[in-house]
């Protein structure tokens, strides 16, 4: 398995498991933990395609990683101390 290969896989891999946790019901999608999956996920993403020279992939996985990034920042200045976790339940 080529580097690109194995970090686009785990890239997509963070962002798959966040999307099944939340349709699971297990991770609310304003949660820090989803957010966090959301931008390591993209930002992998984001880089294997860079890597490979596939700039529309590229395009997509950095503005996803900026959306989750704000909304990371968002979760983070709400300081919800009841949640260590930051699932959002």
């Amino acid at each position: 398995m080529s580097l690109e290969t194995a970090i686009a896989t785990v890239g997509v891999s963070l962002l798959l498991i966040a999307f099944a946790m939340n349709l699971g019901g297990l991770l609310m999608t304003n949660s820090r933990l989803y957010q966090g999956l959301n931008a390591v996920g993209a930002a992998l993403a984001c880089l294997a395609s860079a890597m490979i020279g596939f700039v529309s992939f590229v395009v997509l996985e950095g503005v996803w990683l900026i959306v989750a990034l704000f909304a990371l920042a968002g979760r983070l200045r709400s300081h919800n101390l009841g949640d260590p976790l930051g699932t959002g339940s």
